[in-house]
């Protein structure tokens, strides 16, 4: 797969009064064309951080954010621009993040005017109408002329969606974008950067806590689990949900919710050293879940740093035991 835009061991770091935390670690992740993945963890995971630096929202301490190749920090004129079309953020809040003074109209017709996409209003009108029906919100001259304050939760996000399509984007990184509307509308919303992954070849990253929405928006796709600002294990998102590699991912897909209490009743529970998550301020030496894990060995998980590496499976997890057992289970089965 050729990389549309990638990470390359990308770190943001930030200065608080309290002293400096490291919110993403040496994070890489390479994304074809068309791709659907999700990340996910906890809160203060640094998946948002990640979200912005492959946004180019944020510069990053450390490491290179590439796209088509080139390092964006280091383009300029043209190409960086165009970089800043590519891109686009949908943001988790539909209710902050649309202007309340400004109608829909006024909202999407401002970035086709801005990227010379339409030259008079007539143009605008019609690409309008047209970015309203590609999100589902039809007939669009029932809410051209709406203000925020007048659209549901999930039309607001739509709108998001729209705005962000004004640009014709390549890759469109998505904030917990459905955390904030109805549930009977998330499966919807999904649907639609699905399909827009599908029909536009757009590059979708979903950003979400919720790994039962990941599993359904990533079925064909990847999923990067990350904790305490690393990523800790990238894989199919089948592979990663049936089998599990690292012991945080299996605590995670322990604590889905199952509609079949049998199911339910059956699932084996992952028991955690210690439910606290450890400071940014002050993270623990070597892997920063040993403390949590039920896998710890001393001497080894609480004094080397794993690296993210390639395991059977077409996966990658860090973490010394999950590597050392899947490898040699490899070798014997291949023995």
């Amino acid at each position: 797969m050729t990389a549309l835009i990638e990470l390359d061991h990308i770190s943001r770091t930030f200065e608080t009064p309290a002293g400096v935390i490291t919110a993403v670690d040496s994070v890489s992740l390479a994304l074809g064309q068309g791709e659907a993945m999700c990340l996910v963890g906890e809160s203060g995971c640094g998946k948002t951080t990640t979200g912005r630096l492959l946004t180019g929202l944020l510069r990053p301490s450390g490491g290179r954010l590439l796209y088509e190749g080139k390092d964006v920090w280091l383009t300029k004129g043209a190409d960086l621009a165009r970089f800043r079309r590519a891109v686009q953020l949908v943001h988790q809040d539909p209710y902050a993040s649309l202007n309340p003074t400004r109608t829909v109209f006024q909202t999407l017709s401002a970035p086709l005017f801005r990227h010379k996409k339409a030259s008079s209003g007539k143009q605008a009108l019609s690409a309008v109408n047209e970015l309203l029906t590609r999100v589902d919100l039809s007939p669009p001259e029932n809410f051209i002329a709406k203000y925020p304050h007048q659209l549901s939760g999930g039309q607001r996000q739509r709108v998001a969606i729209a705005r962000a399509l004004t640009v014709d984007p390549k890759v469109i990184v998505a904030d917990e974008a459905v955390s904030m509307v109805d549930v009977s509308i998330r499966v919807s919303l999904l649907n639609l950067l699905l399909a827009l992954a599908k029909e536009f070849s757009v590059t979708i990253v979903l950003i979400t806590h919720d790994l039962a929405v990941a599993r359904y928006f990533a079925s064909r796709g990847r999923i990067g689990v990350m904790y305490l600002g690393r990523m800790v294990e990238l894989a199919d998102t089948e592979a990663l949900v049936t089998d599990p590699a690292h012991p945080y991912s299996a605590a995670l897909i322990a604590a889905i919710p199952e509609a079949d209490p049998d199911i339910t009743r059956s699932k084996t529970r992952v028991e955690l050293r210690s439910a606290e998550i450890p400071s940014l301020l002050s993270l623990p030496p070597g892997c920063t879940f040993h403390p949590r894990c039920p896998l710890a060995e001393a001497g080894l998980c609480d004094v080397l740093v794993p690296e993210l590496l390639p395991i059977p499976g077409a996966r990658e997890v860090a973490c010394h035991v999950a590597v050392r057992e899947r490898t040699s289970e490899r070798a014997v089965v291949t023995a």
